[in-house]
């Protein structure tokens, strides 16, 4: 994960963030990268402003008293950190975070995701960021308690016809990579293929397919997309251990299952399925994955990405 130097961390000062907070600490000492602290609180009524200041303060102690606790807990030399620290006031903060993003020429967000129901998914500023913001997105949860190695999977698509989609395939299998060996995790590597016309065309009395053709079919375009995906894992570089997951049907519908029943910690995968089209913000499988999703996510989009949000 060398390639990040310069992170921002979203805190809100409020609440119990060790886990997203330990990800960026860790990862700002490992990587000798400038890190910046954003409180984000909702803007202080006008109608008291001699205590404004106060209450900045008493969210930055806050953020200082967690970044103390996990410094001692997990070990970490604070003289290896470099932070400074920032307060947004504004009761819609997502588009200002991008923009400070841009404005510093930040090249990772890491982020608490904000807490929902059971059944996972993700909320509106986060929806936000992974759909508008230009660099990575990490939006963390706390790690399952299990034994074993922390799991990270990524859904890698090798069909797709843009380049820069390839391009990122191939940053995401490097970046996984980088994260198992910075976290001695497990990388499960997982990519879905259909054959939609399978169940159409056969025993169709329109077109009266012979079963014995359509399998061989169905079967040629399963090892045309594993072969695509090996290459893919080829290009990339990565070496060392990793699993290979390939599964049939929509990933919509697949990779939210898989994450549960492998007990995946963190999902690496990319959000945008179109390049240089502002406003152009998260595509409609990608969506459907993420608002399944328990576990921590990491979003990656495409080299070219065109942010709607502008910084002037």
């Amino acid at each position: 994960m060398r390639e990040f130097q310069s992170l921002l961390y979203i805190a809100h000062g409020t609440a119990d963030e060790s886990d997203a907070l330990k990800q960026a600490l860790s990862l700002s000492q490992r990587n000798h990268a400038s890190l910046k602290i954003l409180v984000v609180c909702p803007e202080f009524p006008n109608d008291f402003p001699e205590y404004k200041r106060k209450y900045e303060e008493s969210l930055l102690e806050q953020v200082n008293d967690s970044i103390r606790k996990t410094e001692d807990h997990f070990s970490l030399d604070p003289n290896q950190l470099s932070i400074t620290f920032e307060i947004l006031s504004d009761n819609l903060p997502s588009i200002q975070i991008i923009q400070h993003v841009m404005r510093d020429a930040h090249d990772l967000v890491i982020k608490e995701a904000e807490s929902r129901d059971t059944q996972g998914g993700f909320k509106a500023i986060d929806m936000d960021l992974l759909g508008k913001c230009p660099v990575p997105v990490w939006l963390c949860r706390p790690i399952r308690k299990q034994e074993g190695p922390v799991r990270v999977a990524v859904a890698i698509d090798p069909q797709s016809e843009e380049v820069a989609a390839e391009q990122l395939s191939r940053r995401m299998l490097q970046l996984s990579h980088s994260l198992m060996e910075s976290f001695s995790a497990e990388l499960h590597i997982v990519s879905c293929w259909d054959y939609m016309l399978e169940d159409y065309l056969r025993h169709n009395v329109w077109f009266n397919v012979p079963d014995a053709e359509l399998t061989q079919t169905v079967i040629h375009a399963k090892n045309e997309h594993r072969d695509k995906l090996s290459n893919l894992i080829e290009q990339s570089g990565i070496k060392g251990a990793h699993k290979i997951h390939h599964l049939r049907g929509k990933a919509g519908d697949l990779l939210p299952d898989f994450v549960n029943h492998n007990q995946i910690d963190l999902l690496v995968m990319g959000t945008v399925a179109r390049t240089g089209i502002p406003g152009f913000l998260i595509g409609n499988t990608a969506e459907n994955i993420v608002q399944k999703l328990s576990c921590s996510l990491m979003a990656l989009k495409p080299q070219g990405f065109a942010s709607p949000v502008k910084y002037e």
